[in-house]
């Protein structure tokens, strides 16, 4: 028995540093499939790029697109990392701002599908589908605020202009900084690369689709590695340091979604702990702001990958993920006004699907589908 004991601590020790080092693989995939992604948007496209992305030119289309996109995906650290990958190919930071705060919006679907397990119970259904619909509509609602300020004045791409401002030399666009990427991304990027060239043009079409095929493969690897290295510790951290104020909730949501790579994962891991009572709703609201905090960690580690004239704004619109949910913490959790209109609104929907479980049908139906499908439409 004792033998056995000694024999299963090295194993398990042996998995872990398996697991460890998968994991730093992933990254190293994911890296180069933004690298892929970019490379092969300038190659196919070139000096066609504006053409390419005139129907997101409108703001209200760009949000859409990137709602519709992390509502398919589930995963807004997948769309942010392909949208980094894009701008460092040429698509314009003012274009991709609002698909940024689209896919914001698009990521909250997760945790409202989870929520829908403990729909048997009308107690639980009631806490749990409040507490994921918090997160919608914070979301929401720094969207409201938000995008109306950028459309006026720009404030997301001065922010982050300022932020990038200490990376770009004074005679050029370069960023020397982050350039020690490139020696690592560029072997594996030509090994694509080379057999597509006898495609031409399309080359860089099909090197674009499997840079996001890989995206899709690495972070989902990812997640599925630092859930099984660290979620149990995870769980520890949210039960000691939610329930000790807002501060704390926010940190904890940043900190577990960092190490989990996934704001899905952390806010869904919430749902069922209060629906089953062990949490409240207001203790939750500050992790999931949290979470939106921590996930920019994905955009973040995708922009060092990028070299070149663009690698500036791959990073600026990195940074305007961060900045977009950092400032809408600041202003909305900030405010007491603003800080309760997400949770009035979560609890009047619990109440509401309770009572009439079409209200859900029609909530999920009208946010993520109806309306944008509709918007895309007129815009286009």
């Amino acid at each position: 028995m004792t033998t056995q004991a000694t024999t299963a601590e090295p194993m398990n020790s042996s998995m872990r540093w398996v697991r460890w080092a998968n994991l730093a693989f992933m990254l190293y995939v994911l890296l180069v499939a933004v690298s892929m992604v970019s490379s092969g948007f300038k190659w196919s496209v070139g000096e066609q790029a504006k053409t390419l992305f005139e129907f997101a030119s409108h703001p209200i289309a760009g949000l859409m697109i990137g709602l519709v996109a992390t509502s398919l995906i589930q995963s807004s650290s997948t769309v942010t990392s392909i949208i980094v990958g894009l701008v460092a190919g040429g698509l314009p930071v003012e274009t991709a701002i609002p698909m940024v705060m689209g896919a914001n919006i698009g990521t909250t679907l997760t945790n409202t599908l989870v929520s829908l397990g403990h729909a048997r119970c009308k107690d639980e259904f009631r806490r749990a589908f409040a507490s994921a619909t918090v997160h919608d509509f914070f979301n929401l609602l720094a969207v409201v605020i938000f995008l109306p300020l950028e459309m006026m004045f720009g404030l997301l791409d001065k922010v982050s202009s300022w932020l990038v401002s200490p990376m770009m030399d004074a005679g050029d666009m370069s960023m020397k900084g982050l350039n020690f990427m490139k020696p690592l991304t560029k072997p594996a990027v030509e090994v694509v690369k080379g057999p597509l060239e006898a495609f031409g043009n399309m080359g860089g079409v099909v090197l674009i689709f499997i840079g996001i095929a890989l995206i899709f493969v690495a972070i989902t690897a990812m997640g599925k590695l630092m859930r099984s290295l660290m979620v149990g510790r995870a769980r520890e951290i949210l039960k000691s340091a939610i329930g000790r104020g807002p501060l704390h909730g926010i940190a904890s949501g940043s900190i577990v979604t960092i190490l989990v790579q996934s704001s899905s994962t952390t806010t869904s891991l919430m749902v069922p702990l209060v629906g089953t009572g062990v949490l409240k709703v207001r203790d939750v609201y500050p992790f999931t702001l949290g979470a939106n905090i921590g996930t920019c960690i994905t955009a973040l580690l995708a922009a060092t990958a990028i070299s070149g004239d663009n690698a500036v704004f791959a990073l600026q619109i990195a940074l305007v993920h961060l900045s977009f949910n950092v400032l809408a913490t600041l202003f909305i959790f900030g405010i007491p006004l603003l800080r309760e209109l997400p949770l009035k609104a979560a609890f009047f929907l619990g109440e509401l699907a309770t009572k009439n479980k079409m209200a859900v049908a029609g909530y999920l139906g009208l946010v993520f589908v109806a309306i944008p499908s509709t918007i895309l439409a007129v815009t286009a």
